[in-house]
């Protein structure tokens, strides 16, 4: 860690690292699946996922060749989250902790996914962050999503802060390397929705992080460098 290290900001990935989605995303995956004649699946096979979007769900549980079909289910699946953004959604353990530790320290934080605005915003306003967060910036926010350094960029204008006084916590290799193409301070959130072939600690990240309870701990080693 480089001694003149900074820390005004935290930035952190939505679905899998600052909050578990899992439950309503799988949930309307399988009603998408069901009113199209397919079996439900089993929650651990697709969560792995979820980090790569709505698309590489449905590739995970089904094998549709049709791609009207696979539209289709997207699309319904999709419908049925938008209607049902939070309704089995909740923080990781330790995370609202973690957040008012944030806070209490006089340090920012905000949000950087590759989820769209039109989910985005409805998920952080149902959980009482919008006006928390010091940025908010979705996938379609830019012109380009993570691993693309330019929705990291735009967070730190949003927050008023240098990329070189961010860290960025995300749960999939595409988040570190968004962190690390903007110049940020990186963790890898091993606790997320990691693939069984993951390898985050090959990742570069600048620590993994098991429980958003180590965040805190990370953040409070800073003084003791």
């Amino acid at each position: 860690m480089a001694a003149d290290f900074n820390l005004a900001c935290v930035l952190f990935d939505l679905d899998g690292t600052l909050v578990d989605t899992a439950p309503d995303l799988i949930s309307c995956l399988n009603r998408a699946l069901h009113s199209h004649g397919f079996e439900p699946v089993a929650y651990e096979t697709v969560k792995p996922f979820i980090s790569f979007g709505a698309a590489a769900m449905i590739n995970a549980s089904q094998v549709v060749s049709d791609d009207r079909l696979k539209a289709d289910i997207l699309d319904s699946m999709l419908t049925h989250y938008q209607n049902n953004i939070a309704e089995h959604t909740v923080f990781f353990q330790g995370m609202v902790d973690t957040l008012a530790t944030i806070e209490a320290q006089g340090l920012k934080w905000g949000v950087v996914t590759n989820k769209r605005e039109r989910f985005t915003k409805p998920l952080m306003d149902a959980l009482k962050l919008t006006d928390r967060a010091a940025c908010i910036v979705s996938g379609d926010t830019t012109a380009n999503p993570k691993p693309h350094p330019e929705p990291m960029l735009l967070a730190c204008k949003q927050a008023e802060v240098s990329p070189q006084q961010c860290v960025y916590i995300g749960d999939a290799r595409h988040d570190i390397t968004a962190g690390k193409n903007a110049q940020m301070k990186t963790l890898a959130a091993v606790y997320g929705y990691i693939n069984p072939g993951d390898k985050p600690e090959t990742w570069g990240a600048d620590a993994l992080i098991e429980s958003p309870e180590q965040i805190s701990t990370w953040i409070a080693s800073l003084s003791c460098r």
